[in-house]
């Protein structure tokens, strides 16, 4: 299929109208969509764009899919909003299913990865105070990292970028080079309170951490009596192609934030956690007056009845191998242009050459009408939903050829 007639405008590009009203915190791209059906997202003007972004992780099951409609508009016929000062029964039913289906014991929601990872920090720092050590709140992160955008996040991520001009980071944190072991043996301290690490690194450019890594990792933390938090926010619920990514190293964290996948594209978040690395939490320890809510109760169990069945983890492996041969392939034939495909599941990136920019091709596939996520380390991100059918890959590998081709010949 031909790209459209009239390319978007180019990211970042000014914009005039209501547009003017909009705090400028973004490089957004001049597209505005009406709808969207499955793996597919329609323009004002009926354009169709193959969103091999999925709302960066978030669409899991595409857009619009009947199930999650359904339990959205039975809920908000019912009760919307009545704060935790009460118990929600559609909450206490999300948390016995994932307290069933992983390691935990005990669930928090909240509304979004960045207030699940603040929470994860709070719950291991609580951790070591309820156990007479409140000297022990240093959390050990890694390089390329990424936990959102709040203070306490931005600290732990310790990107230059991000942190420049809100004052000095919060305290409390140690950034260690990514893989690097001699370091992050080092960097233990008896302040020490957690270790936070993701199983890949989303945003730091789809860096996969080895199963040998994390097993390390849990015996570290054994060994000096921390807790590990594992930051499931963007590979957890079935993207890689387990319920969560831990369940493929054979070792289990004791605090995982997890967001994104569980919403399905409304807004959720949650913090799991064993009973022994929840101990600390009492009333008053930790809050959130829209978490839990029954609507977003109502989507992030109508996700798991899908989400959580074998048959369904089983078909995203099994499309996750067929993406990765056709990524395999445009390494080849575009090797002086891709470095390196990444793929986990169906979280994959592109690598690119030094000469060539994640941000030129990201332009190039829009104008292909396939849509993509940039991330660091000069990668390119393809995060198609899990619904997403094989005669969808395989169109958006052949738009995903066209947009190298054009930018191979561009650069010449």
């Amino acid at each position: 299929m031909a790209g459209p007639s009239t390319a978007p405008s180019p990211i970042g590009a000014k914009v005039d109208g209501p547009a003017a009203s909009v705090m400028e915190t973004y490089a957004r791209q001049n597209l505005i969509f009406e709808r969207g059906e499955g793996s597919w997202l329609y323009t004002e003007t009926a354009e169709k764009y193959l969103d091999f972004g999925s709302g960066v992780a978030v669409n899991a099951l595409g857009h619009a899919h009947p199930h999650l409609i359904e339990a959205l508009k039975d809920q908000a016929d019912k009760l919307w909003h009545t704060s935790n000062l009460y118990r929600v029964g559609e909450q206490e039913r999300l948390a016995s299913r994932l307290t069933d289906a992983t390691f935990a014991d005990k669930v928090f929601f909240c509304n979004s990865g960045a207030e699940a990872c603040e929470g994860a920090i709070k719950i291991a720092r609580r951790y070591h105070f309820a156990k007479g050590n409140p000297e022990r709140t240093q959390i050990i992160t890694f390089e390329g990292s990424f936990h959102g955008r709040t203070l306490a996040a931005l600290a732990a991520a310790a990107n230059p970028r991000y942190l420049e001009g809100f004052g000095e980071p919060a305290p409390g944190f140690v950034s260690v080079p990514f893989a690097d072991h001699d370091a992050l043996k080092a960097a233990i301290a008896p302040e020490t309170a957690a270790i936070m690490i993701e199983p890949v690194q989303g945003e730091g450019g789809v860096r996969i951490v080895p199963a040998d890594c994390l097993q390390g990792l849990r015996e570290l933390c054994d060994r000096n009596e921390i807790l590990l938090i594992i930051d499931e926010v963007q590979t957890g619920v079935g993207r890689t192609g387990t319920l969560f990514a831990y369940e493929q190293s054979g070792i289990e964290p004791d605090i995982m934030p997890i967001a994104k996948g569980i919403g399905g594209g409304f807004p959720l978040g949650a913090i799991l956690a064993t009973q022994a690395a929840a101990s600390g939490m009492a009333p008053g320890t930790h809050g959130s007056t829209f978490g839990g809510n029954p609507l977003a109760m109502a989507v992030g169990n109508a996700v798991l009845d899908i989400v959580n069945q074998q048959d369904f983890l089983d078909e995203v492996a099994r499309k996750s191998g067929r993406l990765r041969q056709g990524l395999a392939q445009l390494e080849d034939e575009f090797g002086d242009l891709v470095e390196e495909v990444r793929i986990s599941g169906l979280l994959s990136g592109l690598k690119l050459r030094d000469h060539v920019k994640a941000a030129d091709l990201s332009a190039a596939t829009t104008n292909e009408q396939l849509l993509t996520v940039g991330a660091s380390d000069n990668v390119l991100r393809i995060i198609p939903p899990l619904t997403v059918t094989e005669a969808e890959l395989s169109d958006g590998l052949a738009r995903l050829r066209r947009a190298l081709t054009s930018l191979r010949n561009g650069s010449q």
